[in-house]
């Protein structure tokens, strides 16, 4: 039995939730909202394509989504649920259909098929509600956050996992999640993602998982050996004491992540799991790869992975680390194709991509991102949002240098941060005391930078007015304009780079002070 740990948050989590809204079901065009194609295992086994083809409807509470559900001719008729607010256990009841299985407290996805839910507009939070996926296949979940669900305390959701999947489940894609806890399993929390009881070809990408006890597992003891084949890439694992994941028995594929403040353990295989471990940045943890709490032992396949700052603990009978200079001791066969990009851009990709209400941005596979097309399938554009949102241009090519930087500027406005233009994070943002002011991204030595990007907050595009980029070395002005956007400047070597407000309507708020070489 794992020994108890004690979580050591950093960050205070929020857990005020927005007003239960009424469930409102819209019959849609038939239309694909989920981006992109699924990616790693979950393209294996025949696909994973969850609704693509079926009808659309809109859902803003859980007994809408279940609704939707027990709406169809069939368990397996596809369908897109699009999500929008707060579903909450106020707001989320049993629904009865023979094309569903449902219950109250949670969103159940029970003995179906061929389902996407998809967050839209101002985003779906799923608060201390879990969603449950059982014996079921073909599942995309895309663009949501979960967050705070408990196994004991009140109210108590899904066995305490964000999202869990159990026997017999087939084919599930998660991508561009934020699954969240405050606190570990003393406070009543378990999992983020969950996968036991012969539970196959699932891939999560470009989501966080944060602040809990436990990142996530695969197999739920050391003899249930039934899953496996899963894809696990461009994740930011922040703040967890464990399971990044747990892996018994089966096979995993880890690329990309960032994984940072790892406190008691990181990835572990055990019970004879095999995990091909390639280009991923770790920083700030201990023990991030090895088996360990038991004699079980697994193996694994490192390479292109950077350690920043972790330590490893000594050898026992039930501790395996792989480090301090961990070697391959399988080898691993991937069935798919798939670009690495270098572990060093891997902070700053993820920083841009992962997590919902991103864009569903993605990497292209060379340290830059893009935006990916609708899924060729099913080219009807998203009817929520059929133009490109205007202060979310095409991203300057290269690394977002911005990323790791200092920052300062004059003076901000009650609760915000200069820090927060310097997070890949859109919901944080700096604003000024007044209507101008400037912030600033710094390095310790001279870098050279030739256009940057300036995203507004959620709710104030079109505030900024009139503006300066300023080279902060000099005071020399490079480049004026108004709005915000994509800039150019002429390439210059500096240490620090000064965007000066002017002028402006409203409240400006910068969510984003990204600066590019390129």
């Amino acid at each position: 039995m794992k020994r108890r740990v004690a979580l050591r948050l950093y960050a205070a989590l929020t857990t005020a939730a927005l007003a239960a809204a009424t469930g409102v079901v819209v019959s849609m065009p038939s239309a694909s909202a989920a981006t992109g194609g699924a990616t790693g295992y979950a393209t294996q086994n025949g696909g994973t394509t969850g609704g693509a083809g079926g009808q659309t409807v809109r859902a803003t509470t859980g007994t809408a989504i279940h609704q939707a559900l027990c709406g169809r001719a069939s368990s397996s008729t596809p369908i897109i649920i699009e999500v929008e607010g707060t579903i909450n256990h106020a707001n989320t009841a049993k629904v009865s259909g023979d094309s569903c299985n449902t219950a109250d407290g949670v969103i159940e996805l029970k003995q179906i098929s061929n389902v996407t839910i998809v967050g839209v507009g101002s985003g779906a939070v799923f608060d201390q509600l879990g969603i449950h996926i059982r014996q079921s296949s073909n599942i995309i979940i895309q663009n949501v956050t979960v967050k705070n669900v408990k196994k004991s305390g009140s109210p108590t959701s899904n066995g305490g996992d964000a999202i869990g999947m159990e026997s017999d489940v087939r084919n599930v894609w998660v991508d561009h999640a934020s699954l969240e806890a405050s606190g570990g399993e003393s406070e009543g929390f378990d999992g983020l993602f969950d996968m036991k009881d012969n539970t196959q070809y699932v891939t999560l990408s470009y989501s966080t998982l944060r602040n809990s006890g436990r990142g996530g597992l695969i197999g739920s003891s050391e003899t249930e050996l039934s899953n496996g084949f899963v894809t696990f890439h461009h994740n930011l694992y922040e703040n967890l004491d464990s399971r990044t994941p747990l892996l018994r028995g089966g096979i995993a594929h880890i690329y990309n992540n960032y994984y940072v403040k790892l406190n008691e353990s990181g990835i572990n295989s055990r019970a004879g799991a095999r995990a091909k471990v390639d280009n991923n940045y770790f920083k700030d943890s201990k023990d991030v790869l090895g088996t360990f709490y038991t004699d079980a032992v697994g193996y694994w396949q490192v390479s292109g992975n950077t350690f920043d700052n972790v330590t490893w603990s000594a050898p026992g009978s039930e501790n395996n680390p792989a480090g301090p200079d961990p070697k391959s001791n399988t080898t691993v066969s991937i069935p798919y194709a798939y670009s690495l990009d270098a572990a060093s851009c891997v902070p700053g990709i993820v920083a841009q991509t992962a997590g919902a209400n991103k864009g569903l941005k993605v990497s292209d596979g060379n340290c830059s991102t893009q935006t990916p097309t609708p899924d060729p399938t099913d080219p009807t554009p998203d009817p929520t949002d059929p133009t490109p949102d205007p202060t979310d241009p095409t991203d300057p090519a290269g690394t977002n240098l911005s990323i790791g930087a200092g920052s300062d500027g004059t003076s901000k406005a009650d609760g915000t941060s200069y820090g927060n233009v310097r997070d890949g994070n859109l919901s944080t943002y700096w604003s000024p005391a007044g209507a101008t002011g400037s912030v600033s991204v710094k390095w310790a030595s001279a870098t050279a930078v030739s256009s940057v990007n300036i995203r507004e907050a959620s709710g104030s595009a079109g505030s900024i007015g009139s503006w300066k980029v300023l080279n902060g070395d000099t005071g020399a002005v490079l480049t004026t304009g108004s709005g915000a956007g994509a800039i150019t400047i002429p390439k210059t070597s500096l240490r620090k780079i000064t965007f000066e407000i002017t002028g402006s309507t409203g409240t400006p708020k910068i969510a984003e002070f990204e600066t590019y070489a390129g």
